[in-house]
């Protein structure tokens, strides 16, 4: 006898207010055969508060088991059952565990749809106030400085909206980094607690929200950052072009590649943003130039007693 495959359905579930819950969760929640739940725990709150109780057989999916489990569910979807994946707050899979389930569900010719849900993501972009005609979700950065620094430099001159998830220990070091890479003046949005009770918006320079952030931050966080200035834009002084240059020679490119980059994302001629490079290093040269000089001679500052 041939079996049918069973339908993986990825549920998207509140991220905050739990009133946000589309119909169809408490349905696919009663209905499914199997619930995959990234915490059981938060599942169990979640169906008392909706007046739900899951027929089907409840199991963790999470990112410490995800990848045994994985084949388990795909061989319940093969013999014909409905497995419902659900996160503990927005979509499966971005950001969340779900990639490997749907990855080896399409490779066995299985159904996956989806239960469309609130999106920290989409709310947090629609609130920021910065352009949302093109934009990119960036997931998290890395714990570690160096790599961090490294994975921002990747995207300093992207011209989309960026959006990121961030821990709220970390907020502060993210925005420091990102006002190194970025500027400090490029305009940001800090979107905390999204549709909670203590809901906060906090809009401003990235330098500026980086000093806010020291103050230290608590609970649920997304960050949206204004996208590089378009080619030609105005106002950008030599210092802010060799700025530029230094954050891609950094990144690892060579000078010449990073003097052509920084001219063509700012409309200039490559001559102008070379100039103002070579500029930048012979007054670099100078000023250590002139206090050598003055400390032989006796005439340079004097340093402390």
């Amino acid at each position: 006898m041939t079996v049918t495959p069973g339908t993986l359905v990825l549920a998207g579930t509140p991220i905050g207010d739990v009133s946000d819950a589309p119909p169809r969760l408490a349905e696919e929640l009663a209905g499914a055969d199997v619930v995959a739940a990234e915490d059981t725990r938060r599942l169990r709150r979640l169906t008392q508060a909706l007046g739900v109780t899951p027929k089907g057989r409840v199991v963790s999916y999470f990112e410490g088991n995800e990848a045994a489990r994985t084949p388990e569910l795909v061989e319940e979807l093969v013999g014909g059952a409905r497995v419902l994946l659900v996160t503990d707050a927005g979509m499966p899979s971005v950001s969340d565990p779900g990639y490997r389930l749907v990855a080896a569900a399409v490779e066995k010719d299985i159904r996956v749809t989806a239960v469309p849900g609130p999106s920290a993501v989409l709310t947090a972009l629609a609130l920021s106030g910065l352009p949302v005609d093109r934009f990119c979700f960036e997931g998290f950065l890395p714990r570690k400085a160096g790599e961090r620094l490294s994975r921002l430099r990747e995207v300093a001159g992207e011209r989309r909206t960026l959006v990121y998830f961030e821990a709220p220990h970390r907020l502060d070091d993210t925005l420091a980094a990102m006002a190194e890479v970025f500027g400090a003046d490029r305009r940001a949005a800090v979107c905390r607690e999204l549709t909670k009770t203590y809901e906060e918006v906090r809009r401003g320079g990235l330098g500026e929200l980086a000093a806010w952030a020291a103050e230290g931050v608590r609970g649920e966080i997304t960050v949206v950052v204004e996208g590089a200035p378009e080619k030609g834009a105005e106002g950008l002084d030599a210092a802010e072009l060799v700025r530029r240059v230094r954050v891609r020679e950094e990144a690892g490119e060579r000078r010449k590649e990073a003097i052509a980059a920084v001219a063509a994302d700012a409309g200039l001629p490559k001559r102008e943003v070379f100039d103002a490079v070579v500029a930048a290093k012979n007054a670099a040269s100078g000023a250590v130039s002139g206090a050598v000089s003055g400390a032989v001679s006796g005439k340079g500052p004097a340093g402390p007693s």
